[in-house]
């Protein structure tokens, strides 16, 4: 591994993706990408935390009926949330009887337990895992933020949780987008404490490990057809392509892009910055950038997710913001 960079040997391909998307998600410009869009974000549930866990489980099935395979022909389960003790997807995985392991790195769960799974089936240990992650923004607008009764304003540099689900299956066996290489992140905090502000924590991870990433492959940005960010918003996004400026790395709407900003039309003033959310990067990808591949539109996609590492405590102690950001290169093979 040079740089935490890791090139892999063997073909670890992608055999399949679903996503479900919430009411906002499905109306917003990546809607008719999506395997299945919701109409309501809480359908009947006695609660959003309940609905989520629905959701994340409901992605992990429709994979498996997407690709004609039973639980039991699956080594692994890989994936996370934004709830305490990663609840929604605990309580998702009890339903399916297969072998899991729970991630938590923030909205950067989706890279992280990608790269994970794609550690396994290159050590020989798996031929086959699925990864997911799904997120709500009414629990975690009330895991991070305020209760939702009180109706507090939403500050302007604030970014609107996605609400979501989506699955992956790795194999070595089938498909035509493989994962190349992948970059495992840093902890970086530039000191932001404004709980409101995830861009601004974010986008300096996002930089250190897509510099890390483009050094120890000696690629530069051209080398990829799209760089994109999990979830800076539209600020981080700015200032992500700032430090890129300052550090003399050639990053363009022509080649970089956010899922955050993808995801919701950006001039909807409720959504602030955009979309943030564990579910952001995965909905994007899945049900997006995945497709773009398989038509050819790109051949190479550098993934950068990306995750602010607060919690409860941290935010009511004045501590800053520590953040993390892992990176996948996918190639159309």
């Amino acid at each position: 591994m040079i740089n935490h960079t890791i090139t892999y040997k063997k073909k670890i391909m992608i055999d399949a993706t679903t996503s479900i998307a919430g009411p906002k998600e499905s109306t917003g410009p990546l809607g008719h990408y999506f395997d299945k869009n919701l109409n309501d974000d809480l359908l009947g549930q006695k609660s959003y935390e309940i609905l989520e866990s629905k959701l994340h489980a409901s992605a992990v099935l429709l994979l498996l009926n997407k690709t004609n395979l039973k639980p039991s022909e699956i080594d692994l389960c890989i994936g996370g949330d934004l709830n305490n003790e990663l609840y929604a997807t605990n309580f998702a995985m009890r339903e399916l009887n297969i072998p899991f392991l729970g991630v938590y790195a923030a909205c950067a769960s989706y890279g992280l337990s990608i790269i994970i799974g794609a550690n396994f089936i290159e050590s020989n240990h798996v031929q086959r895992v699925i990864c997911s992650t799904s997120s709500h923004f009414s629990t975690a607008e009330r895991q991070f933020r305020f209760p939702l009764e009180l109706g507090t304003p939403r500050a302007p540099q604030s970014q609107w949780t996605t609400t979501g689900a989506g699955a992956m299956l790795l194999n070595t066996l089938k498909g035509n987008i493989r994962i190349e290489s992948a970059t495992i992140g840093k902890v970086v905090d530039f000191g932001v404490k404004d709980v409101n502000d995830m861009g601004a924590a974010m986008a300096p991870a996002a930089f250190s490990t897509l510099s890390a990433h483009l050094s120890a492959l000696n690629r530069n940005p051209s080398y990829y057809d799209l760089i994109l960010t999990g979830d800076l918003g539209k600020r981080g996004a700015d200032l992500l392509k700032l430090l890129a400026k300052k550090n003399n790395l050639k990053i363009d709407g022509k080649i970089y892009s956010d899922c955050g900003v993808l995801i919701f039309n950006t001039t909807n003033d409720s959504m602030g910055q955009g979309g943030s959310g564990t579910a952001c990067a995965t909905l994007v990808f899945n049900g997006y950038i995945y497709k773009k591949l398989l038509d050819k539109s790109y051949r190479r996609v550098l993934l950068i997710t990306t995750g602010a590492l607060l919690s409860k405590t941290s935010s009511l102690q004045n501590q800053t913001i520590p953040a993390i950001s892992h990176a996948i290169a996918f190639e159309r093979i």
